[in-house]
């Protein structure tokens, strides 16, 4: 009975100054156990950021046609991408994500800030509607870049010449340039009504998540350009495909 209300009484009596001096350390201790976590969580995740991306290793195709190729590619009748946009012009840019559907007769476009619907572009047989309304320089980026970027086979009426290296796709206002070994498009011009020059410049080769093949493709058909940049006298818009889905 005295023990346990010495105990109880002890609670509130001073603590010694050598008992100070313990607890101090201990918390001096835990503290610096917590910040050496914190540190080494942030160099972590410094690293992990600072990484480099798996690099896609894609097999050469040079043994595949170019015309069994475009015949293969043109089965494609929808094609699905989530994107991000960059749209430049002097000293402005304005950046959003973007859900993206295109058919042969079709284009649908969602463009979103900050995760809200921000405006929305339609063509349909070739009559573009938009909200809000785009001036045709805008208009002709967004849609004829997007849909020619994308379906860069549905080239009609052109001749084929080629050097070591890659196809040079050609008719009376389109100019493409195919790599041999990736059997995925570098470069196109386009030459609109107005004669002015449309170029659409492609990077990046990334592989077709497995789930999203489109059933019976073959190898080749499973890799895409996830970067595009097309440019319009001095505006620029910048497109990194973020995922890729064709039907």
């Amino acid at each position: 009975m005295l023990k346990k209300l010495w105990n109880i009484s002890d609670a509130n009596r001073p603590i010694p100054q050598a008992g100070r001096v313990k607890e101090k350390r201990q918390s001096a201790l835990s503290g610096s156990s917590a910040l050496f976590c914190i540190l080494s969580s942030v160099v972590c995740m410094l690293v992990l950021s600072c990484a480099p991306k798996k690099e896609i290793v894609i097999p050469t195709h040079e043994g595949v046609k170019l015309e069994q190729a475009m015949n293969d590619l043109r089965q494609v009748k929808i094609l699905d991408a989530t994107l991000s946009v960059d749209y430049e012009k002097s000293d402005t840019i304005m950046s959003g994500d973007a859900a993206l559907t295109l058919s042969a007769d079709e284009l649908s476009m969602r463009i979103y800030y900050l995760g809200f619907l921000a405006g929305e572009i339609k063509e349909e047989n070739g009559e573009i509607r938009s909200r809000p309304k785009l001036d045709k320089n805008r208009s002709a980026m967004l849609v004829t870049g997007l849909r020619n970027g994308f379906f860069w086979w549905d080239i009609k009426d052109y001749s084929i010449t080629e050097d070591p290296e890659q196809y040079v796709l050609k008719n009376s206002d389109r100019e493409i340039l195919v790599s041999k070994k990736l059997l995925l498009p570098s470069q196109q011009v386009l030459r609109l009504p107005n004669n002015d020059e449309l170029i659409i410049t492609y990077d990046t080769p990334e592989q077709i998540e497995e789930a999203d093949r489109k059933p019976g493709t073959p190898a080749w058909m499973h890799y895409y350009q996830s970067q595009m940049k097309i440019e319009l006298k001095r505006s620029l818009v910048k497109v990194k495909v973020k995922s890729y889905v064709i039907q």
